[in-house]
């Protein structure tokens, strides 16, 4: 199994009612939700450990997860409100109210970390739940455990606006670097991380540390991979772009996916990937990716719909 822990929220989309009212609609979404769903719906055996409210949010956000086969099992569920983004557009741009005080998913503790059963071959973490406090630091804690036996991915999805406390912040990546065997960034994120260089030169240091796959987003250029044995790089396929939410997301599944399908989910086998096996998992993550683009909001991909393509 691989297990996605992490941010799981209500983002309250603006629309128009019947009476021709404004509105708003509630969605599932949270960036390591979206990676959840987008290895689900590739038919990966995938957990999801976060901290659920009791109220009927925390059973929406419970039952998309279902029907993507999504295993929370190990879940926490609490009698605190859930996170929500409210979202405004102005021609076209996204501002957010972001409500986040108290809630379940903000207040995880170390004390609600489950143990791993033996079954969980692969730790993912990310998101806005690393800035925050306390459950930023049960991630950290549950990271960085699972480093003795798990393959461990980490996404540390930049977003300044969240984070409170700079240095510890930094802090916390750089603890989980140095136990993470696949990190995937932007080249923003890469520079925000470790300072203005070349780009080459700051994925050779993420190696240094111990991380054995740095995946590179490029946008609408592709992605590529680079590890010791040097850089695999696969183009993004050409889509009509309706908006680029969970693209990110979608293809940390999609790589992940194809690392448990190809048998190479370990270890040892991740330490010493080869190129096909590498451009076979890089692949899938850019195809699962190209379709969440190409239509509105994070709606990751179904096999079935790439084996289509």
């Amino acid at each position: 199994m691989i297990l996605c822990a992490g941010e799981a929220l209500i983002d309250m989309l603006p629309r128009r009612s019947s009476l021709n009212e404004d509105a708003y609609a509630p969605y599932a979404g949270g960036a390591v939700f979206n990676t959840a769903i987008a290895l689900g719906r590739l038919g990966a055996d995938v957990g999801f450990f976060s901290g659920f409210s009791s109220d009927f949010f925390g059973d929406l956000l419970k039952g998309k997860l279902a029907e993507s086969h999504v295993d929370t099992g190990l879940a926490v569920t609490a009698e605190r409100p859930c996170t929500l983004a409210f979202v405004k557009l102005v021609d076209g741009h996204a501002t957010y109210a972001f409500y986040d005080e108290n809630t379940a998913g903000r207040m995880l503790t170390e004390d609600e970390l489950p143990a791993l059963p033996d079954n969980v071959e692969a730790v993912f973490c990310g998101g806005i739940s690393l800035p925050v406090e306390p459950c930023g630091t049960a991630y950290e804690t549950l990271f960085v455990s699972a480093s003795e036996r798990c393959v461990t991915m980490m996404d540390p999805n930049i977003r300044p606006g969240f984070i409170r406390d700079e240095a510890r912040f930094r802090a916390r990546i750089e603890h989980m670097l140095t136990h993470a065997d696949i990190v995937k960034l932007s080249d923003e994120d890469l520079l925000w991380l470790m300072g203005d260089g070349a780009i080459d030169t700051h994925i050779a240091t993420l190696l240094d540390k111990g991380v054995k796959i740095v995946c590179l987003t490029m946008g609408a250029e592709g992605v590529k991979g680079v590890t010791k044995r040097g850089t695999t790089f696969v183009p993004s396929e050409k889509v009509a772009v309706v908006d680029t939410v969970g693209a990110g997301d979608t293809f940390n599944g999609g790589f992940l996916a194809g690392l448990q399908r190809a048998g190479k989910l370990t270890k040892t086998a991740v330490a010493d990937l080869d190129e096909d096996n590498l451009r076979a998992a890089l692949t899938l993550g850019a195809q699962a990716a190209a379709v969440t683009v190409s239509r509105a909001g994070a709606n990751p991909p179904w096999s079935h719909e790439l084996e289509k393509r």
